[in-house]
């Protein structure tokens, strides 16, 4: 019984291991039974050994580290259930298939642990390509997520081609479209900088350069005229495209004629972030902060609100995190929140610029841009059939806030706003330019295209097809509702865009998690829509959770 299971859990968790409860019926009067729990405590269990079977990925210490269980401490449930789940949060490790044995030995007091795990593959590799206006668009991602940054100058220790072992990630990501669209990103985060205490270090760089297409390509190809720059617009074909106009249907031919070198973007950013976990208000918390620096140098471009100049973008964000989820591919139970604020120096405070006389397209107006930003996320996590059923079914509940705000009404940021609607997926011709929030049911961009305010809420119904170390598939039903607003002003959290539909996710272990999702639109977009409602939309998720 559930009585049973407290009292149990009590001693287990205070090293009574070899405690022993006797249920004994010392009155029977009419309807009514008296008992007496009779309880013999027995001396508290020591852990002795802690044995790990099945480890081929990583060094033993990385996941030692890990363990709420050493030796010499006192037995205890909790310790080992969360030891449990923090091996699985690591992800090299097969959630489904985890097996942790304690061994008592009544003689001497004493207990081995035995971890029996099964290794499963981490790294990821991404290749996508697409058919656009300009030819081809390839994309190639590598995220190796066992990197050993200690080994890198010692090619002897290597397995396969790279340094492993130390649980360290790497990314490392290009996409191009030859002289018309490149981008480059790497980045590097280890979850134990220094190997002592879980503080994560994360460092990241990207680049990216874009040229506009010429009017003479327009002109000679009218009839397919469409705009690459407009939110619905980007490559098309697949990947991480989602040009669902003209492009790839024919009728471009002299791919050389799109391309004009005097209209470009170019774009650099760096950023650095310390992380430490926290034990207050609880041990599922931490605390990040990163610093960031971005450039948009702009050159005839007539795509944001200035078209030359160059803007400077540094920022100071900070995140508080709490994170209890049992299991990353398929949660059962467990919640996920976040709060965050990114803020860049209030320059014009103590510039002395009267920003008020200064026209939108001035390009000295944005040359040090400033805004704060927040968000707030929830996720949480109900089973709806005991944990002891392998397939169960769980219902997630999700709620979503952002703001973009301005020190100056007359400086507001023309970076970083929302993009709100459809998959959620960043393309290329979108995310330097604002934040991408997805909202199934209506098309990409549809709710906004620079908004500073958002709010999204859903629920969905998950049900899983198979948990194995080669895949995991699940279904999912879900209803949403969402919008995004110019001005912080008009935020109503009642005049919402509501949305229903189902899906499957696949999680391949080279791959990642990949998705499609079909969900009806109840209500008209913001943009594009003449008062008709969003109706049937398909939506393709890869490299994501929704």
């Amino acid at each position: 019984t559930s009585d049973d299971d407290a009292v149990s859990n009590v001693y287990f968790n205070n090293g009574y291991l070899f405690f022993n409860a006797d249920p004994v019926e010392t009155d029977v009067e009419n309807d009514s039974i008296a008992l007496e729990i009779r309880i013999t405590e027995g001396p508290q269990a020591t852990i002795n050994r802690v044995i790990i079977n099945g480890n081929d990925r990583l060094y033993e210490d990385i996941i030692r580290r890990e363990l709420r269980t050493k030796p010499g401490q006192l037995f205890s449930r909790e310790d080992l259930m969360r030891s449990i789940r923090e091996i699985a949060q690591m992800g090299h490790f097969d959630p489904e298939n985890m097996n942790p044995r304690p061994i008592p030995n009544a003689e001497n007091g004493t207990v081995d642990i035995e971890y029996n795990l099964v290794s499963k593959a981490n790294d990821q590799v991404e290749f996508s390509a697409g058919w656009g206006q300009t030819g081809v668009i390839g994309k190639l991602s590598l995220k190796f997520t066992n990197f050993s940054m200690r080994n890198f100058l010692n090619p002897k220790s290597y397995k396969g081609i790279i340094p492993q072992g130390e649980g360290q990630t790497l990314t490392l990501s290009g996409q191009t479209n030859g002289r018309y669209y490149q981008a480059y990103s790497i980045s590097f985060m280890d979850p134990w900088f220094g190997g002592k205490r879980p503080n994560t270090l994360s460092i990241s760089a990207y680049f990216s350069k874009q040229t506009d297409i010429s009017s003479n390509y327009y002109r000679n190809n009218s009839s397919y005229y469409y705009n690459p720059y407009s939110y619905y617009g980007g490559y098309g074909g697949y990947g991480y495209g989602y040009g669902y106009g003209n492009y790839g249907y024919g009728g471009y031919g002299n791919y050389e004629l799109a391309l004009d070198p005097d209209k470009s973007i170019m774009m650099f950013g760096l950023s650095a972030g310390y992380g430490k976990r926290l034990s207050w208000p609880d041990d599922y918390f931490q605390f990040m902060a990163t610093l960031n620096y971005q450039v948009y140098k702009m050159h005839d471009w007539d795509y944001f609100l200035i078209s030359n100049g160059t803007c400077h973008n540094v920022n100071l964000e900070l995140l508080l995190q709490r994170n209890s989820i049992d299991n990353p591919l398929y949660t059962r139970r467990g919640s996920q929140f976040s709060l965050s604020v990114a803020a860049t120096p209030p320059y014009s405070l103590f510039d002395n610029k009267d920003y008020a006389s200064m026209a939108n397209n001035d390009p000295s107006k944005f040359k040090l841009i400033e805004y704060y930003k927040w968000k707030f996320k929830a996720k949480v996590f109900t089973p709806l059939a005991p944990l002891t059923v392998k397939r169960t079914p769980v219902l997630m509940a999700r709620a979503e806030f952002g703001f973009l705000g301005a020190y100056n009404k007359n400086k507001q940021s023309p970076f970083e706003t929302f993009y709100v609607g459809g998959d959620g997926m960043s393309g290329y011709s979108s995310t330097y330019a604002t934040e991408t929030i997805g909202l199934r049911g209506y098309e990409n961009g549809s709710l906004a295209y620079s908004a500073n305010a958002y709010s999204r809420l859903s629920m969905e119904l998950r049900y899983p097809f198979i948990l194995e170390p080669s895949s995991t598939i699940y279904g999912l039903a879900f209803v949403e509702a969402g919008n995004a607003w110019t001005d912080m002003k008009d935020y109503n959290p009642f005049n919402l865009k509501r949305s229903a539909g189902v899906g499957v996710r696949i999680f391949l272990p080279m791959i990642g998690l990949m998705g499609i999702d079909w969900a009806y639109g109840f209500d008209a977009p913001n943009i594009g829509s003449d008062g008709k409602r969003s109706g049937s939309n398909f939506h393709f998720i890869i490299g994501q959770e929704f």
